[in-house]
């Protein structure tokens, strides 16, 4: 014991070096570091069609990008120049139709599912339809589209297409944004509340500022994924040579025009189809890596 009768500590042990170097041969050992080997392997081979795909891109790509390639329209066969510029704005009016449509319903979906009804029967059914739609086949969204819209209308346009999107968006809205909601700290909805907001006004004024990072993380997501999208719109948009002049008439894709261009046996669309890839792809890796961004800041926020 000290002076003040506290005991003293025990003394420390040496380490037994050669005892050490055994427990690393240790079966248990080898096996934590062969698997950690092999995830190291398979990320690599992982990696590499992603990265094979990326120089493809930029090599076939690359040599045709310029000013002219998204201003000019797509050329016909045996025609030179060209561009992807009625595909390019095409694209932007769906996807800004269907995230239109989507995202006011997947966030009040998301609220009613995280707040108002979260244990009611109608939460589990329409998270089930959630889930399922996460899965759904993406041509049976445009086969949708047909039914409901195109068929009404007479002919395949952009907002046919957007309804298509929006099914296709809405899961990952809803599913993201309930998440996002969820996280929101448990005390800030009780001083809401101790304040004398009412639900309604919790919501809008303490719950969805406070989740918007997470809720747009989810929206970008939505958006990426829509943005690549070829299926639904050869059903439900079609494809048109010209500047569109209204919505109501087939709409030029980015991914249609790829699909229609890289089957030719015309040397210069197949140069259009790889520099209209090559645009689709770094706009949708923008998209991926701006919603990661955000979602790391949203995380750090809740912290």
């Amino acid at each position: 014991m000290n002076a003040v009768g506290i005991p003293n500590p025990p003394p420390a042990q040496e380490i037994d070096l050669p005892q050490l170097k055994k427990s690393l041969r240790h079966p248990r050992t080898a096996f934590n570091s062969f698997m950690s080997l092999m995830t190291g392997v398979v990320t690599f081979v992982a990696m590499v069609p992603l990265a094979s795909v990326l120089i493809q891109l930029a090599i076939q790509g690359g040599q045709r990008i310029d000013f002219a390639l998204f201003t000019e329209l797509p050329p016909e066969a045996k025609e030179p120049g060209g561009g992807i510029g009625n595909a390019l704005l095409g694209t932007i009016v769906i996807v800004l139709i269907a995230t239109a449509i989507s995202v006011p319903i997947g966030i009040l979906a998301a609220v009613y599912l995280a707040e108002f009804g979260p244990e009611t029967r109608a939460a589990a059914v329409v998270r089930f339809a959630t889930k399922v739609l996460t899965g759904l086949p993406s041509i049976l969204a445009g086969v949708f589209a047909v039914t409901t819209v195109v068929i009404l209308t007479g002919t395949l346009s952009a907002p046919a297409g957007g309804i298509a999107l929006a099914v296709l968006m809405l899961p990952t809205i809803v599913l993201t944004s309930e998440e996002a909601i969820r996280m929101v700290p448990q005390r800030m909805k009780e001083a809401a509340i101790g304040m004398g907001a009412t639900r309604t006004q919790m919501v809008c004024y303490v719950i969805l500022p406070t989740a918007f990072p997470g809720i747009l993380t989810g929206v970008m997501l939505a958006i990426a994924r829509a943005v690549g999208e070829t299926a639904p719109l050869i059903l439900a948009a079609g494809f048109y040579s010209y500047w569109a002049r209204h919505l109501m008439q087939p709409t030029a894709t980015m991914g249609y025009l790829i699909y229609e261009f890289a089957g030719t046996a015309d040397a210069n669309q197949i140069q259009i189809a790889w520099a209209c890839a090559l645009v689709l792809v770094v706009m949708v890796l923008i998209l991926n890596l701006a919603s990661q961004v955000i979602l790391r800041r949203s995380f750090s926020h809740m912290k």
